[in-house]
């Protein structure tokens, strides 16, 4: 029988305010849209999710386990708005039963623009994990589960992780299962723990949709599915966003309920078990080589880039924003270079996305703009603040002879 390994990954950005071309304030980010989102989103999910998780956790004598991915933007957020959803989950640290995974502090796509700038995040949110919950994070996730052979090359590089979260995308696996471990052919040690989207995507995306011919999905059915896998997998990787719960699916659609119970329905198979993806990584060997020498991600039915890079709008955007990476460094003033990284939250250019998808309704979730356009010019402008601020920072200064 396989082993379940939860993975959440939990995430909201500083959105921007409206910020015209004249403006000349340094305000850029929308503290009532941000706290507004961030309180509305921890009433409807963080707080019953992390009750429903540590209720479970204690139900089943720690024999529950789950791993969280908290970016920092987010956990910034808490601690200002809604400081009682830190408390509950220093309570899931507590319980030894969670994992918390490293990523990108900004959730960034530095990955692809910045080595330097990667790892730098990397560090900044492993410090802040490791400060607030007692742990340093073994396992990486790259914003939105991008990955390719180059990730681990950079991560193997860094030496403090073992694995490396990423989406079991059908174009890497030629048929074979998500539910082993693989390894880049550039690593012998980095294990790679593939997402199961199919499973995944029955409770992220399909659960309330009353047109799936599975609906509706009930706990007993989908720890069915889970047990199948016995004889083709060690483990069946569930990642998916936090905000399933409560936001995006509603807790009228019964979503809390069938989180309730899945638990129990599964550990009804003796030999059936959840592992955090630390011990994974402890307890399977490495079965096969994925080489992914393209880049891929989690988003959308084509699980590439296209969400962030997929027309001129974002890539001009995003070159611009990595393009000032020195000069902004070079100042050495703090607040400026923290608005600039805040700036490159992904978010920011998925807003700016203009391809019709299936499932492109994630895209649409808070997004404050009315179009792709909209949020570009938006960005831009405050790039333009950003670049005057620079300017000043480091004019020279002129000393008038007497």
């Amino acid at each position: 029988m396989p082993s379940v390994c939860f993975y959440f990954q939990v995430h909201q950005p500083w959105r921007l305010r409206h910020y015209t071309v004249f403006d000349e304030d340094h305000r850029y980010f929308d503290d009532f849209k941000n706290r507004s989102i961030c309180r509305k989103v921890a009433n409807k999910c963080y707080l019953p999710a992390n009750r429903v998780i540590l209720d479970l956790i204690r139900q089943h004598q720690g024999r529950f386990k789950v791993a969280y991915s908290i970016t920092g933007v987010l956990l910034e957020q808490l601690a200002e708005y809604a400081p009682e959803v830190m408390s509950t989950f220093d309570a899931l640290a507590q319980t030894g039963c969670v994992e918390f995974l490293a990523e990108t502090y900004y959730h960034s796509l530095s990955f692809l623009y910045s080595p330097n700038e990667f790892k730098e995040q990397i560090y900044k949110h492993s410090d802040t994990i490791e400060e607030l919950f007692g742990v340093r994070p073994k396992v990486f996730r790259n914003t939105e589960l991008i990955y390719s052979n180059d990730l681990t090359d950079t991560i193997e590089s860094m030496g403090v992780f073992d694995g490396i979260l990423t989406e079991g995308a059908d174009r890497i696996l030629y048929g074979r299962s998500p539910n082993f471990i693989y390894r880049s052919p550039r690593s012998e040690r980095i294990k790679l723990l593939l997402k199961n989207y199919a499973l995944s995507d029955d409770i992220a995306f399909r659960f309330s949709n009353r047109g799936w011919c599975e609906w509706p999905l009930m706990a007993y059915k989908f720890s069915d599915w889970v047990s199948k896998v016995n004889g083709n997998g060690y483990v069946v990787n569930l990642f998916m966003d936090y905000e399933t719960f409560g936001e995006h699916q509603w807790e009228d659609t019964g979503i809390f309920d069938f989180m309730r119970h899945l638990p129990g329905e599964i550990m009804k198979h003796p030999d059936n078990n959840f592992k955090t993806p630390s011990e994974v990584i402890a307890s399977f060997p490495i079965t096969d080589v994925i080489d992914v020498p393209g880049v891929i991600s989690w988003a959308d039915t084509e699980r590439d880039l296209s969400a962030w890079l997929g027309n001129p709008l974002q890539s001009s955007a995003l070159h611009e924003l990595y393009r000032m990476e020195k000069k902004i460094k070079d100042t050495g003033d703090e607040e400026l270079i923290a608005d600039w990284r805040k700036l490159q939250t992904s978010d920011h250019f998925y807003y700016m996305c203009t391809k019709y998808f299936a499932d492109g309704d994630v895209h649409k979730y808070f997004n404050p703009y009315d179009s792709p356009y909209d949020s570009y010019i938006n960005f831009m402008n405050v790039m333009g603040n950003l670049e005057k601020r620079y300017k000043k920072i480091m004019a020279p200064v002129t000393v008038e002879e007497e």
